[in-house]
């Protein structure tokens, strides 16, 4: 078994829920008392959020590819960002180390695509849904690629970081986005990605009868697939 190295702390209410999944899984393919072999390089998140809010990608990538260094230093086999978001700067934390980093737009393409996808709809912080690190790989890949309108993208974001990221998962919110991946639904979506690692904690399955892609747990499983090979 390999070991994944996790970037993680952002927020670290999904850094939980990538241990778990990724242990689970592991004990689903080996059993007995198997668990994933990980190591989690857990960030600050509050100065990468205000270097985020200032518009200083740079200092974000300089930030994670030393993390990434730091877990490949300490035996890491493969990396994983675990955050949707940060992978705007995928390109600068897999330049920083010489193991594979995991892309979880191409996990989740490759998800989507097995269930028989090819319109989905999008939900994330307005990064992942606005800028082209995201939707535009997914486009690569062949999917059409459905947002939410402006103000319902204002709320997406606004909820993941002034709720979900504190750890705070709401009812209202979780019918307000039901609401919004029912009008995506409406426009076309034939599934929609849960494009944030917190979304699959307030959204679950059995509240939308819409598909539902969670990026959290897609990404996890696809690293222990890497691990276990």
């Amino acid at each position: 078994m390999k070991t994944i190295g996790l970037i993680g702390g952002m927020s670290w209410e999904s850094s939980l829920e990538y241990y778990r999944v990724m242990n689970e899984a592991v004990k689903t393919r080996l059993g007995g008392l198997h668990s994933a072999r990980i190591l989690m390089n857990s960030v600050d998140f509050a100065p990468l959020r205000e270097l985020m809010c200032a518009g200083d990608w740079a200092a974000v990538g300089n930030a994670l590819a030393d993390a990434a260094r730091t877990l490949e230093y300490a035996g890491a086999d493969l990396m994983v960002i675990g955050t949707n978001t940060m992978h705007k700067v995928a390109p600068e934390v897999g330049a920083a180390v010489s193991v594979p980093l995991i892309h979880i737009a191409d996990a989740t393409a490759k998800a989507a695509r097995a269930g028989g996808f090819s319109r989905v709809g999008l939900l994330g912080t307005v990064f992942t849904m606005e800028d082209d690190f995201y939707v535009g790989r997914l486009k690569e890949h062949g999917f059409e690629v459905l947002v939410p309108e402006a103000g319902d993208r204002k709320l997406v974001d606004r909820v993941i970081f002034d709720e979900m990221c504190r750890g705070l998962f709401l009812d209202p919110s979780r019918a307000e986005f039901v609401r919004i991946i029912d009008s995506l639904a409406a426009r076309g979506a034939e599934a929609v990605i849960l494009g944030c690692t917190e979304i699959g904690l307030l959204v679950r399955p059995g509240d939308t009868r819409v598909p539902t892609l969670d990026t959290c747990r897609i990404h996890a499983e696809k690293a222990v697939e890497a691990a276990l090979g």
